[in-house]
């Protein structure tokens, strides 16, 4: 079988006008910016409308002319196109040039993506041999290699090969055996051309460097060196090598700050520190622990610039914030340092707001608003206009919406009917999108509405895509705000009444026993007629509903309104109402208070340390990280600027902070404990209870020294309830349905006196956010998610970056097993190992991907941890081939399990799930046993919304909204 890819008639023919057919992308003035480099070094314009011919010519070799005519071939060649295209731009954003074989590259994996194999295994046959033909006529000329010149300082000079050279020897010096500069090199001469800028020279020794990552996954360090020569270049202002960088750090550090206050960027207080002194604190050494995802995403995101031009490097931007945070510290050059130390060595990292931010003139550092909505006309768009004003300057929204009447109701001003809630939170929806916080992300809010509110059915539905328009937020989050009796409805199979907020005002406020008698008795006014507009629904009915269209839609997300409120230490001070954006947030708030809360995680794998069985918690390390991170965080709170007077009385007045984690898939492989399993159930217990009581420990050492937050008293901290306990009060007040193991391993009565003697200075302390992006950062996994894929693509706003699992090729390499084949079928089984037959078992289990780890896991780990955290935790549900029973069984058991909060369902379809199974191994799945016409109507609906997701491959699914890439809230 022969493909010759040059465009005949036939092929135009079939595809009709492909530039007409790219779309958007394609018709972009922007793609005037890109250029493609010929074998023969020619550079001629970027058209992507031969990529379509290119692939059209594939379909034809492989199904002839009659097959690739039809409209669905068509439509693969159109949709692949868009594909290979974007992939393209985003790896240079800022436009450059292609050389032919990655224009080749990107289509062969687009049709490998798209389960088209033997079209794909044509394209690569047709590759191989062209590239022996080429070969072979290039041993037969032999030509001398020519001249290349470059414009340097607008200067045409020959291309100093040797310096070059030197460059990515550095870069790879002291990776390995397996990291060579020699086809770094090689790949980096083949996309250069005669004239070329030198900056596209360094450009292109990145990329070159990059596509090796593959390979082995360590040429992502020489990656980002070779990015740090070209940050340092734009920041200096000239040519810097690895050994002059600790003296042009001090040098330049002065200056940064200088040049930031001269240009209204940075707060003028930071000219009053010891500059020379923080200067010499700098380690430029730490710049090469930075994978190439976590620099470039600090390069594009996050360094301070002027007129476009970067003015921070790395370890001056860490100090940066650390003098930001350390303002109002009597020492604060001491203090400075210190938090320097822990950010710059990867220990902890504070949230994207703060790093953002801290030490600007506009100091937003904080992630999280929540906020309640009142049922007025007044009330209800001055909570818009705050949503508007902290979207602009700040991070993640949780709004609470159960107060506002339903559709029906009636409006004693205007003796009318209300039109719900539904039309204002179409408003809501717009005014997220149209305010996007200055043009560096779109707003992002979640709206939570309980279960009882007669509006209920309809909000289930405002994330589908049919129906009104008019009544649909496309691009708002939603979420179940829960009651306890409504789950014990569902396990009892009962009944249960919708009602207007109008009629039933106190049930807003309630919750646990006090909230079912109001409930019961307004039930009982329902059924006398005494109560109009009222619906009763079967319980079960309305589960089904709201797992259906989280299935179908994902949302709105299932979170539980009594276990926020009974077991949060501030129930004397008022109710919490909703979470926030990511869902780990659950703080009160109301008419006069707006919540916040400010983040920042610690990074697990670095405090292991080795013990006397392997991998163990570094106790000692632990409470000293953890101690200098909750001074970080409380110090947030007085520095903040914010946008609504509401936030700052309440955030004063509580000061509440969120202490999280992340890389605790990465200190399980370290550890080497499957996530799948009750050893990883147990580390996720201890490793917890650790964190919350060095946390809650911090924060009463930081209490005798500052004194208490404001609302202590009547506090369950005041009253020697630790949150363990209130798993008791939980079960209490549920009548039973709290199933949760209770152990403990540290001295908690010891905390219990150091706080009776010296109070709390924060009234909350801990929660676990998504911490995607500065993961990204310091290179571990996510919180507390399971390993994605051992093989993926990753994308977010500074391009897209293949994800290898490097403790999984230090395995293979270790068993011989790592080559290029290996790559290949990473690919092929979308990153799983279950289907490569010569990988060990014991290897298999320890790197299953999320998708192979079975739900209850995930489930059980998560309750373990909540049993210790004062807030919630951001928890993703991965599941395989979803089943309506499997959907029951997962929800009841995270609330059994007494799970406050759960955030995004993640679901596979049902394609990848078969290609990624063999024999007897399978995915975390469960099959449904029912045939077509006798399934239940939520199996009925998951069948339909994974038909959906048929040609939908795992590495595709995005980690979470944020992941659009859209915001940084919570990360």
């Amino acid at each position: 079988m022969q493909i010759n890819i040059a465009p005949t008639t036939s092929t135009l023919n079939l595809l009709g006008n492909p530039a007409e057919k790219i779309g958007p992308v394609a018709s972009s003035s922007a793609l005037a910016n890109y250029q493609i480099i010929r074998r023969n070094g020619a550079v001629v314009p970027f058209e992507p409308n031969k990529i379509a011919v290119a692939l059209m010519k594939a379909f034809l070799a492989v199904h002839g002319t009659q097959g690739a005519a039809s409209a669905s071939v068509r439509e693969v060649v159109d949709t692949m196109t868009q594909n290979v295209v974007k992939a393209l731009v985003r790896s240079r954003p800022g436009g450059g040039t292609f050389h032919i074989e990655d224009v080749q590259d990107q289509v062969e994996l687009g049709l490998m993506r798209s389960s088209n194999h033997e079209v794909a295994r044509a394209y690569v046959l047709y590759r191989e041999r062209r590239t022996q033909e080429r070969a072979q006529v290039k041993i037969e000329k032999a030509p001398a290699a020519p001249i290349l010149h470059v414009i340097d300082g607008g200067q045409r000079v020959a291309l100093d090969v040797k310096y070059l050279q030197n460059l990515i020897e550095n870069a790879c010096a002291g990776l390995g055996a397996d990291v060579k500069p020699d086809p770094i090199l090689a790949e980096t001469m083949r996309n250069l051309y005669d004239g070329v800028p030198m900056e596209e020279v360094y450009k292109a020794s990145i990329l070159a460097s990059r596509t090796l990552l593959e390979k082995d996954p360590d040429y992502t360090y020489a990656t980002a060196r070779l990015l740090m020569h070209t940050i340092a270049k734009e920041v200096l202002g000239k040519e810097v090598v690895y050994a002059q960088m600790a003296e042009e750090y001090v040098n330049n550090f002065p200056l940064f700050i200088k040049k930031g206050v001269e240009n209204s960027l940075l707060d003028e207080k930071l000219l009053q520190f010891d500059l020379h002194k923080l200067a010499q604190a700098l380690k430029p050494a730490r710049d090469l622990q930075f994978d190439f995802i976590g620099l470039q995403t600090l390069y594009d995101r996050y360094f301070l610039h002027v007129r476009k031009t970067r003015i921070e490097l790395p370890q001056t931007f860490f100090m940066r914030v650390a003098m930001g945070l350390s303002l109002n510290e009597a020492d604060r050059e001491a203090r400075a340092i210190e938090f320097y130390e822990i950010l710059s060595s990867f220990d902890f990292m504070s949230s994207t707001p703060t790093l953002f931010n801290s030490g600007t003139l506009r100091s937003q550092l904080s992630s999280c608003y929540l906020t309640t909505v009142p049922d007025d006309l007044d009330g209800i768009y001055e909570s818009i206009k705050e949503n508007a004003l902290l979207s602009k300057f700040a991070g993640g929204l949780g709004n609470d919406w159960t107060r506002v009447r339903a559709l029906g109701s009636h409006i004693k001003g205007t003796n009318g009917e209300s039109q719900g809630v539904v039309p204002f939170l179409k408003v809501v929806n717009d005014t997220a999108v149209a305010v996007n916080q200055g043009g560096k992300r779109k707003g992002a809010v979640c709206t939570y509405l309980e279960t009882w509110h007669l509006d209920i059915e309809e909000f289930l539905e405002l994330r589908k895509n049919t129906g009104d328009d008019r009544r649909r937020t496309h691009d708002m989050n939603t979420a179940n705000w829960i009651p306890d009796l409504f789950m014990r409805r569902v396990m009892e199979k009962g009944d249960w009444t919708l009602f207007s907020p109008s009629d039933v005002p106190d049930l807003h406020d309630l919750f646990g026993a006090a909230f079912e008698k109001a409930y019961v008795a307004y039930e009982q006014k329902a059924e006398r007629g005494e109560i109009k507009p009222s619906k009763k629904v079967a319980a079960t009915d309305m589960w089904r509903k709201m797992l259906s269209m989280l299935f179908e839609t994902g949302h709105p997300w299932i979170t539980f309104k009594d276990p926020c409120n009974i077991r949060s230490p501030q129930q004397h001070a008022g109710v919490v109402h909703s979470s926030n954006l990511c869902t780990e947030i659950t703080l009160n708030t109301s008419d006069t208070e707006t919540a916040v809360c400010n983040l920042g995680s610690v990074n697990l794998p670095q405090h292991l340390k080795d013990g006397p069985n392997g991998k163990e918690i570094d106790h000692e390390k632990l409470k000293r990280t953890i101690g200098i991170a909750m001074r970080m965080l409380d110090n947030v709170i007085d520095i903040n600027y914010y946008a609504v007077k509401k936030a700052r009385d309440s955030n004063m007045r509580h000061r509440p902070v969120g202490l999280g984690l992340m890389g605790f898939q990465d200190a399980l492989y370290q550890m080497r404990v499957p996530y799948a399993s009750q050893e990883a159930v147990e580390f996720a217990d201890k490793s917890m209870e650790a964190i919350c009581y060095y946390a809650y420990w911090a924060s009463t050492e930081l209490a005798s020294e500052r004194g208490k937050y404001s609302s202590y008293k009547g506090s369950l901290w005041e009253q020697g309830i630790m949150p363990l306990d209130t798993l008791d009060l939980l079960e209490r007040e549920r009548g039973g349905y709290v199933e949760v193991d209770r152990s403990m391993r540290m001295d908690w009565d010891a905390l219990r006196n150091k706080i009776a003697k010296d109070g709390m200075r924060n009234s909350n302390c801990v929660a676990i956010a998504p911490t995607a992006t500065i993961s990204n950062i310091i290179g571990v996994d996510a919180c507390i998610e399971p390993c994605f894929g051992n093989l993926s693509v990753k994308s977010n706003l500074s391009g897209e970056f293949t994800i290898i699992n490097s403790y999984l090729v230090r395995d293979l390499k270790r068993l011989g097993l790592w080559d290029d084949v290996m790559v290949m079928d990473l690919k092929h089984f979308d990153g799983s190992l279950r289907p490569i037959d010569r990988i060990p078992q014991e290897i298999k289990s320890l790197y299953a991907t999320a998708f192979e780890v079975e739900t209850t896991w995930i489930v059980e780990a998560a309750a373990r941890r909540q049993k210790w955290i004062d807030q919630a935790q951001s928890l993703n549900i991965y599941m395989a081939g979803a089943s309506g029973k499997k959907l029951d069984d997962t929800y009841k058991l995270a609330w059994l399990r007494g799970l406050k909060t759960t955030y995004y369902l993640r679901t596979t379809s049902a394609t990848h799930a078969e290609k990624s199974t063999v024999q007897s191994n399978k995915m975390n799945a469960v099959s449904s046993t029912g045939t077509p016409n006798g399934m239940s109507a939520l199996d009925a609906a998951a069948a339909a919304a994974q038909a959906q997701m048929n040609t939908t491959p795992a590495t595709d699914i995005k980690f979470c909204a944020i992941d659009d890439p859209g915001c940084e809230s919570c990360q």
